[in-house]
């Protein structure tokens, strides 16, 4: 081989390892940036366990809402059609925040409980996010409902 092709072949060898290597990282970020969403019942059926950051859904438990009195700490239950998940916020919530609203929190889990790092309310009783919607209709198949209640209110 003569050595203009060696070269060639050098510089073609460098690039394509140069693009696979800015391929790979590219993938790796993506997926440490991605937060998937899952209900408290998929969460206690260990489906949420390899995730290290996620998105927890559902309705804030009736009567659950503790407040601290000398910080900004708030613990509260989601729950969804079978299952309940304890979640604990260091922050200021969201306005539209309060008892049998739903929300979507983002973090991790500590043990048994969920550690917000952000916390999300709906802004209607007419709404929810496509993915919660989908989520806990994936939790409660093959589970008998209430059609009536199921029905969206005439807008």
């Amino acid at each position: 081989m003569n050595p203009a092709r060696k070269r060639r072949l050098t510089i073609v060898l460098l690039v394509l390892a140069a693009a696979t290597v800015a391929i790979g990282l590219t993938v790796f970020a993506l997926q440490q940036n991605m937060n998937y969403l899952f209900t408290p019942s998929q969460v206690q059926s260990g489906e949420a366990g390899q995730y290290k950051n996620f998105r927890l859904g559902g309705m804030v438990k009736a009567g659950s809402i503790q407040r601290a009195a000398d910080s900004l700490k708030v613990t509260f239950t989601v729950i969804d059609a079978t299952g309940a998940m304890p979640v604990e916020y260091n922050g200021i919530l969201p306005d539209l925040f309060r008892d049998n609203q739903s929300v979507i929190a983002t973090g991790h889990m500590d043990n048994a409980r969920f550690i917000a790092t952000e916390v999300l309310a709906k802004h209607d009783e007419t709404y929810m996010p496509k993915e919660l919607k989908d989520a806990m209709a994936k939790a409660h198949q093959g589970k008998p409902i209430n059609e009536a209640a199921a029905q969206d209110k005439p807008r």
